[in-house]
């Protein structure tokens, strides 16, 4: 067995310092594959997962070293979501979302770096991103709620949620249908729209807290697969935030969108790569399974019947499949100077994602094939795995949707129409 960490599968040149924070990923891979069943069976995301990682530092996987962090960027991000895949997946996904609040803090610094905005405006923009990274350097857990119910047609994301002004800051209300970390998280990042316009202009960002009035938690989600995300989705109804705690400089946050490379929703490729660390790991399963596995009168692993051969060469393949979609869109994000335009470079990302998760899928499917009715059990890494691999299908935005929006960038140039207002 090869003593390297895990997340060299994906990041296979790894530089020491990467290797260093991998090994730090690795570290916790027993705890979240102990709590993996558990945490499917019950819907739950296991504390001692999030104090594991938080006691080895990975909550701060990407904050800057100078903010306490560990320093790490988009490579290191991916490597670990991908790692922690094989593990637990529901907790991988989780963990991405805390890892992608970090565009909130350093994109809006790296907007003021810029010379986007000035005088006091400059000083709101700058202390919000030092909070947001300082939090999470310091271990804490925040769950980033974006998303919402509503839809529009003219951006995949459509914020209705609203934030009114109120003496010492703001009132926020809405619902927010999906976040991992719901009730676990230590801090709600959420993204509210306040007055003075229906454009992304008057979009801001807050930090609340869990146990403020007001803040309650949605119906238990009790989805097909990645069911121990806590992904349930917070209500607000008229929460308190501090004017120190909330973003609401008008035109922000499109400002800090010009400084995204990809996607702003925050590493959205890192999302992606804990469903092919949860492929991985089904299609080792299968293999492992296929090899042990004997005929009872040759003695011979069922894995050498021409059905489980031709079976095993399509896992293969499609993982690889997965693997080098995800590898390009990394080095396309990652890689200085830029390889590509921004605008190209979400293009291929549209594509990229869907092109991922139907791989993965195909694995599991695959390995289910292979496996026969006795891998069939809900409890059992084959099943859990096609239950998890299926939410990669959905998340964020189907195959056919990116599809669809990348030959639209192609042709109208309509890359940034990613956040909306929503009535």
């Amino acid at each position: 067995m090869s003593d390297q960490p895990v997340g060299t599968a994906l990041v296979p040149d790894m530089t020491d310092d990467e290797l260093e924070r991998a090994r730090a990923v690795d570290s916790v891979l027993g705890v979240l594959a102990d709590n993996a069943l558990r945490a499917d069976q019950e819907a739950i995301l296991p504390r001692e997962n999030v104090d594991a990682m938080s006691a080895a530092g990975l909550l701060g996987i990407n904050v800057p070293k100078e903010y306490g962090g560990l320093g790490g960027g988009l490579r290191d991000t991916t490597a670990a979501t991908f790692a922690l895949g094989t593990a637990c997946p529901s907790t991988a996904l989780a963990y991405f979302f805390h890892t992608s609040a970090t565009s909130r803090g350093l994109l809006p610094i790296a907007a003021a770096d810029a010379g986007l905005f000035e005088g006091h405006e400059e000083h709101i923009v700058r202390e919000f991103g030092r909070q947001v990274l300082d939090r999470m350097a310091k271990g804490r857990w925040m769950a980033n709620f974006a998303s919402e119910s509503v839809k529009t047609s003219k951006a995949a994301i459509s914020i209705s949620t609203s934030a009114e002004p109120t003496e010492g800051g703001w009132k926020l209300s809405g619902i927010k249908a999906f976040g991992c970390g719901t009730g676990v998280a230590d801090d709600y990042l959420v993204t509210a729209k306040f007055p003075g316009g229906d454009t992304a202009d008057y979009l801001g960002v807050f930090i609340v807290d869990p146990q403020a009035d007001g803040v309650s938690e949605r119906p238990p989600w009790n989805a097909l697969g990645m069911r121990g995300s806590a992904s349930h989705g917070i209500i607000l109804d008229e929460v308190f935030v501090p004017a120190e705690l909330a973003l609401t400089v008008p035109g922000a946050f499109p400002k800090m969108l010009q400084m995204a490379r990809g996607s702003f929703v925050g590493n959205q490729i890192a999302g992606t790569a804990v469903y092919v660390g949860g492929a991985k790991t089904i299609y080792d399963f299968a293999i492992s399974h296929l090899t042990k596995t004997k005929f009872k009168d040759t003695g011979e692993s069922i894995g050498t019947a021409p059905f489980q051969q031709q079976l095993v060469g399509e896992m293969r393949m499609h993982y690889t499949n997965a693997l080098l979609w995800l590898r390009e869109q990394l080095y396309l994000e990652a890689t200085e100077p830029p390889p590509l335009p921004n605008d190209e470079v979400v293009a291929n990302w549209r594509i990229a994602k869907g092109s991922i998760a139907e791989a993965g899928f195909a694995v599991a499917s695959t390995a289910v094939k292979a496996c026969g009715t006795g891998n069939t059990v809900n409890t059992g890494v084959v099943a859990r795995g096609l239950r998890d691999m299926t939410m990669g299908l959905v998340q964020a935005f189907p195959p056919e949707r990116g599809r669809m929006e990348a030959a639209s960038f192609t042709i109208k140039g309509a890359e940034n129409r990613q956040f909306g207002t929503g009535g």
